[in-house]
């Protein structure tokens, strides 16, 4: 079998294609389209484990809370 990885290790490969911030709506559609649970709040606690570990920064704006990624992608883009 190909190696394994994880669920966050996917969303955050996902977050890192997309332009722009990320919400929990949003990674909750990424997730949608894995064999990983899909729930809402999965995908919110996975966005804050993400922070956390630096990976993404959360943005409030409007009352609502995205993430965008901290690390820099092959094509320059945060």
């Amino acid at each position: 079998m190909p190696d394994q990885i994880t669920r966050r290790a996917w969303l955050l490969a996902a977050i890192q294609r997309e332009s722009g911030p990320i919400s929990t709506g949003r990674a909750e559609q990424l997730l949608a389209t894995t064999g990983w649970s899909c729930h809402r709040n999965t995908a919110r606690k996975d966005l804050r484990a993400l922070a956390a570990r630096g990976d993404l920064q959360p943005v409030d704006a409007d009352g609502r809370r995205t993430y965008q990624t901290t690390i820099t992608g092959e094509d320059g883009r945060s």
